[in-house]
Protein backbone atom coordinates (compact mmCIF):
# COMPACT_ATOMS: atom_id res chain seq x y z
CA UNK A 1 0.00 0.00 0.00
CA UNK A 2 1.04 3.73 -1.10
CA UNK A 3 0.17 6.65 1.05
CA UNK A 4 0.68 8.67 -2.44
CA UNK A 5 -2.27 6.76 -3.93
CA UNK A 6 -4.68 8.13 -1.51
CA UNK A 7 -5.77 11.15 -1.17
CA UNK A 8 -3.97 12.98 2.22
CA UNK A 9 -6.22 14.04 4.77
CA UNK A 10 -6.43 13.97 8.56
CA UNK A 11 -10.12 12.63 7.96
CA UNK A 12 -8.83 9.42 7.35
CA UNK A 13 -7.63 8.89 10.94
CA UNK A 14 -10.57 8.35 12.12
CA UNK A 15 -12.67 10.45 15.24
CA UNK A 16 -12.86 10.95 18.58
CA UNK A 17 -15.33 13.16 20.76
CA UNK A 18 -14.16 14.61 23.86
CA UNK A 19 -15.96 15.12 26.36
CA UNK A 20 -18.63 13.38 25.05
CA UNK A 21 -19.18 17.12 23.72
CA UNK A 22 -16.63 18.31 20.57
CA UNK A 23 -15.75 15.82 17.45
CA UNK A 24 -12.44 15.87 15.81
CA UNK A 25 -9.92 13.84 14.04
CA UNK A 26 -7.46 12.01 15.87
CA UNK A 27 -4.40 13.40 14.15
CA UNK A 28 -4.17 16.49 15.34
CA UNK A 29 -1.24 19.45 15.00
CA UNK A 30 0.67 20.92 18.02
CA UNK A 31 1.77 24.35 17.14
CA UNK A 32 4.71 24.66 19.32
CA UNK A 33 7.22 24.79 16.82
CA UNK A 34 6.01 27.53 15.35
CA UNK A 35 7.73 29.90 17.42
CA UNK A 36 11.05 31.56 17.64
CA UNK A 37 14.44 29.33 18.64
CA UNK A 38 14.35 27.70 22.03
CA UNK A 39 10.10 27.90 21.93
CA UNK A 40 10.71 31.52 21.99
CA UNK A 41 9.78 34.57 20.13
CA UNK A 42 8.81 34.90 16.90
CA UNK A 43 9.50 32.59 14.18
CA UNK A 44 12.22 32.87 11.74
CA UNK A 45 10.11 32.90 9.44
CA UNK A 46 6.50 34.15 10.23
CA UNK A 47 4.92 33.51 6.41
CA UNK A 48 5.75 29.74 6.56
CA UNK A 49 4.60 29.49 10.22
CA UNK A 50 1.20 30.75 9.15
CA UNK A 51 1.45 28.90 5.82
CA UNK A 52 1.82 25.41 8.11
CA UNK A 53 -1.35 26.43 9.69
CA UNK A 54 -3.56 27.02 7.18
CA UNK A 55 -2.51 23.76 5.38
CA UNK A 56 -2.97 21.71 8.53
CA UNK A 57 -6.32 22.60 8.50
CA UNK A 58 -6.89 22.17 4.53
CA UNK A 59 -6.07 18.91 5.08
CA UNK A 60 -8.54 18.04 6.98
CA UNK A 61 -7.22 18.83 10.94
CA UNK A 62 -9.51 20.32 13.08
CA UNK A 63 -7.77 19.80 16.18
CA UNK A 64 -4.60 22.45 17.47
CA UNK A 65 -3.04 21.79 20.53
CA UNK A 66 -0.94 25.14 21.84
CA UNK A 67 -0.33 27.02 25.53
CA UNK A 68 -0.10 30.23 26.56
CA UNK A 69 4.06 29.69 27.43
CA UNK A 70 4.87 28.65 23.53
CA UNK A 71 6.82 31.98 22.75
CA UNK A 72 5.52 32.65 25.31
CA UNK A 73 2.04 33.85 23.73
CA UNK A 74 3.66 33.91 20.32
CA UNK A 75 1.83 30.67 19.13
CA UNK A 76 -1.68 31.80 20.19
CA UNK A 77 -1.09 35.13 18.21
CA UNK A 78 -0.23 32.86 15.31
CA UNK A 79 -2.63 30.92 15.41
CA UNK A 80 -5.53 33.72 15.62
CA UNK A 81 -4.08 35.83 12.56
CA UNK A 82 -3.83 32.25 10.18
CA UNK A 83 -7.07 30.69 10.95
CA UNK A 84 -9.35 33.92 12.47
CA UNK A 85 -12.29 33.67 11.90
CA UNK A 86 -12.21 29.76 13.14
CA UNK A 87 -13.83 26.88 11.08
CA UNK A 88 -17.03 25.83 12.65
CA UNK A 89 -15.61 22.27 13.51
CA UNK A 90 -11.79 23.07 14.19
CA UNK A 91 -11.26 22.72 17.95
CA UNK A 92 -8.22 24.76 20.06
CA UNK A 93 -6.91 23.14 22.98
CA UNK A 94 -4.71 25.43 24.99
CA UNK A 95 -3.07 25.19 28.25
CA UNK A 96 -1.45 27.04 31.39
CA UNK A 97 0.58 26.60 34.45
CA UNK A 98 4.15 27.61 32.98
CA UNK A 99 6.39 30.64 33.36
CA UNK A 100 9.60 31.59 30.50
CA UNK A 101 12.24 33.26 32.06
CA UNK A 102 13.61 32.88 28.46
CA UNK A 103 14.82 30.74 26.02
CA UNK A 104 14.53 26.82 26.33
CA UNK A 105 13.36 27.50 30.77
CA UNK A 106 10.40 26.82 32.05
CA UNK A 107 8.97 27.55 35.19
CA UNK A 108 6.12 26.22 36.85
CA UNK A 109 3.75 28.58 38.40
CA UNK A 110 -0.31 26.87 38.91
CA UNK A 111 -1.70 28.94 41.35
CA UNK A 112 -5.66 29.39 41.12
CA UNK A 113 -4.87 33.60 41.12
CA UNK A 114 -2.21 32.73 37.89
CA UNK A 115 -4.72 30.38 36.06
CA UNK A 116 -7.71 32.92 36.33
CA UNK A 117 -4.78 35.33 34.56
CA UNK A 118 -3.56 32.67 32.01
CA UNK A 119 -7.16 32.27 30.65
CA UNK A 120 -8.26 35.50 30.27
CA UNK A 121 -4.94 36.10 28.62
CA UNK A 122 -5.66 32.90 25.70
CA UNK A 123 -8.77 34.21 25.37
CA UNK A 124 -7.98 37.52 24.12
CA UNK A 125 -5.21 36.42 21.96
CA UNK A 126 -6.90 33.89 20.84
CA UNK A 127 -10.21 36.11 19.80
CA UNK A 128 -12.51 33.41 21.80
CA UNK A 129 -15.19 33.87 24.10
CA UNK A 130 -14.65 30.29 25.49
CA UNK A 131 -11.59 28.18 25.45
CA UNK A 132 -12.57 24.82 24.05
CA UNK A 133 -9.81 22.59 26.21
CA UNK A 134 -8.21 23.99 28.77
CA UNK A 135 -5.28 21.98 30.11
CA UNK A 136 -3.37 21.96 33.61
CA UNK A 137 0.32 22.08 32.15
CA UNK A 138 1.48 20.21 34.91
CA UNK A 139 1.18 19.93 38.41
CA UNK A 140 2.94 23.07 40.18
CA UNK A 141 4.38 22.19 43.54
CA UNK A 142 3.99 24.33 46.10
CA UNK A 143 0.17 24.98 44.77
CA UNK A 144 -1.81 22.06 45.70
CA UNK A 145 -2.90 20.09 42.93
CA UNK A 146 -6.49 20.23 44.19
CA UNK A 147 -6.64 23.75 44.20
CA UNK A 148 -5.79 24.10 40.75
CA UNK A 149 -8.27 22.12 39.62
CA UNK A 150 -10.68 23.95 41.40
CA UNK A 151 -9.63 27.09 40.22
CA UNK A 152 -10.30 25.45 36.18
CA UNK A 153 -13.89 24.13 37.54
CA UNK A 154 -14.58 27.74 38.69
CA UNK A 155 -13.77 28.56 35.27
CA UNK A 156 -15.65 26.36 33.54
CA UNK A 157 -19.04 27.01 35.37
CA UNK A 158 -18.41 30.63 34.42
CA UNK A 159 -18.27 29.53 31.12
CA UNK A 160 -14.79 30.38 30.41
CA UNK A 161 -13.75 26.49 29.79
CA UNK A 162 -15.55 24.56 27.65
CA UNK A 163 -13.68 21.47 28.77
CA UNK A 164 -10.82 20.55 31.24
CA UNK A 165 -7.72 18.58 30.55
CA UNK A 166 -4.59 17.49 31.56
CA UNK A 167 -0.94 17.70 30.83
CA UNK A 168 2.52 15.84 32.20
CA UNK A 169 0.79 13.89 35.09
CA UNK A 170 0.54 10.71 36.43
CA UNK A 171 -2.56 8.12 36.72
CA UNK A 172 -2.92 9.15 40.17
CA UNK A 173 -3.43 12.53 39.41
CA UNK A 174 -6.19 12.01 36.76
CA UNK A 175 -7.88 10.65 39.55
CA UNK A 176 -7.64 12.73 41.56
CA UNK A 177 -9.05 15.16 39.36
CA UNK A 178 -11.90 13.52 38.11
CA UNK A 179 -12.82 13.85 41.68
CA UNK A 180 -13.29 17.46 41.48
CA UNK A 181 -14.43 18.16 37.32
CA UNK A 182 -14.84 15.74 34.25
CA UNK A 183 -11.38 15.33 32.53
CA UNK A 184 -11.73 14.98 28.61
CA UNK A 185 -8.24 14.49 27.56
CA UNK A 186 -4.28 13.93 29.41
CA UNK A 187 -1.46 15.17 27.65
CA UNK A 188 2.01 13.07 28.20
CA UNK A 189 5.27 12.32 26.41
CA UNK A 190 4.50 8.96 24.70
CA UNK A 191 5.70 7.46 21.17
CA UNK A 192 6.84 4.55 19.44
CA UNK A 193 10.09 4.37 21.47
CA UNK A 194 9.05 6.23 24.43
CA UNK A 195 6.59 3.46 26.64
CA UNK A 196 6.49 5.60 30.16
CA UNK A 197 3.42 6.62 29.79
CA UNK A 198 1.67 3.27 29.06
CA UNK A 199 -0.24 3.06 32.23
CA UNK A 200 -1.90 6.43 31.82
CA UNK A 201 -2.84 5.26 27.93
CA UNK A 202 -4.40 2.17 29.12
CA UNK A 203 -6.15 3.88 32.39
CA UNK A 204 -7.25 6.72 28.91
CA UNK A 205 -8.48 3.87 27.33
CA UNK A 206 -10.93 1.94 29.98
CA UNK A 207 -12.17 5.54 30.90
CA UNK A 208 -12.83 6.86 27.14
CA UNK A 209 -10.54 10.21 27.79
CA UNK A 210 -8.16 11.13 25.04
CA UNK A 211 -4.88 10.97 25.24
CA UNK A 212 -2.54 13.22 23.70
CA UNK A 213 0.84 12.34 23.11
CA UNK A 214 3.53 14.59 22.72
CA UNK A 215 6.64 14.80 20.97
CA UNK A 216 4.61 11.90 19.73
CA UNK A 217 8.08 11.21 16.82
CA UNK A 218 10.32 10.43 20.06
CA UNK A 219 13.28 13.11 18.60
CA UNK A 220 14.13 10.95 16.20
CA UNK A 221 14.14 7.59 18.27
CA UNK A 222 12.21 6.12 15.28
CA UNK A 223 15.02 4.57 13.44
CA UNK A 224 14.93 0.43 13.99
CA UNK A 225 15.04 -2.23 11.14
CA UNK A 226 11.74 -3.05 11.81
CA UNK A 227 10.05 0.18 11.28
CA UNK A 228 12.12 0.61 8.32
CA UNK A 229 10.84 -2.60 6.67
CA UNK A 230 7.61 -1.68 7.48
CA UNK A 231 8.02 1.85 6.09
CA UNK A 232 9.37 0.52 2.68
CA UNK A 233 6.29 -2.00 2.31
CA UNK A 234 3.92 0.62 2.58
CA UNK A 235 6.22 3.27 0.44
CA UNK A 236 6.34 5.60 3.63
CA UNK A 237 8.77 7.05 5.94
CA UNK A 238 9.98 5.66 9.22
CA UNK A 239 8.01 8.74 10.60
CA UNK A 240 4.69 8.15 9.15
CA UNK A 241 4.65 4.55 10.18
CA UNK A 242 5.12 5.53 13.91
CA UNK A 243 2.39 7.75 13.65
CA UNK A 244 0.31 5.11 12.17
CA UNK A 245 1.44 3.39 15.38
CA UNK A 246 0.29 5.71 17.94
CA UNK A 247 -2.69 5.82 15.62
CA UNK A 248 -3.71 2.12 15.79
CA UNK A 249 -2.66 2.07 19.51
CA UNK A 250 -5.89 2.76 20.39
CA UNK A 251 -8.95 4.61 19.83
CA UNK A 252 -8.39 7.27 22.26
CA UNK A 253 -5.02 8.48 20.74
CA UNK A 254 -4.88 12.10 18.99
CA UNK A 255 -1.32 12.42 18.15
CA UNK A 256 -0.40 16.08 17.71
CA UNK A 257 2.86 16.01 15.34
CA UNK A 258 4.05 19.57 15.36
CA UNK A 259 6.38 21.38 12.44
CA UNK A 260 7.08 24.42 11.09
CA UNK A 261 7.64 23.10 7.50
CA UNK A 262 4.90 23.24 5.47
CA UNK A 263 5.85 20.37 3.78
CA UNK A 264 6.67 18.25 6.98
CA UNK A 265 3.14 18.62 7.86
CA UNK A 266 2.06 17.42 4.77
CA UNK A 267 3.83 14.10 5.64
CA UNK A 268 2.94 13.77 8.88
CA UNK A 269 -0.54 14.32 7.56
CA UNK A 270 -0.05 11.84 5.05
CA UNK A 271 0.04 8.84 7.98
CA UNK A 272 -3.41 9.05 8.54
CA UNK A 273 -3.86 7.27 5.71
CA UNK A 274 -1.17 4.29 6.22
CA UNK A 275 -2.92 1.32 8.10
CA UNK A 276 -0.67 -1.20 9.20
CA UNK A 277 -1.63 -5.37 9.44
CA UNK A 278 -2.28 -7.21 12.82
CA UNK A 279 1.44 -8.63 11.87
CA UNK A 280 2.86 -5.57 11.49
CA UNK A 281 1.62 -3.78 14.05
CA UNK A 282 2.50 -6.41 16.75
CA UNK A 283 5.91 -6.57 15.42
CA UNK A 284 6.43 -2.91 16.05
CA UNK A 285 4.89 -2.96 19.40
CA UNK A 286 7.33 -5.43 20.65
CA UNK A 287 10.47 -3.15 18.63
CA UNK A 288 9.08 -0.29 20.27
CA UNK A 289 9.12 -1.79 23.90
CA UNK A 290 13.02 -3.23 23.22
CA UNK A 291 13.98 0.66 21.67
Amino acid sequence: MSTQAQPVSAALSGTFTLGGELTVNRLGYGAMRITGEGIWGPPKDKKEALAVLRRAVELGVNFIDTADSYGPNVSEELIAEALYPYPKDLVIATKGGWLRPGPNHWTHEASPEHLRSAVEGSLKRLRLDRIDVYQLHAPAPPTPFKDSMQALAELQREGKIRLVALSNVTREHVEKARKIVPIASVQNRYSFADREWENVVDYCEQNGTAFIPWFPLGAGKVAGEALSRVAKAHQATPMQVALAWLLQRTPVMLPIPGTSSVQHAEENIAAAGVKLTKSEFEELDHAGMAA
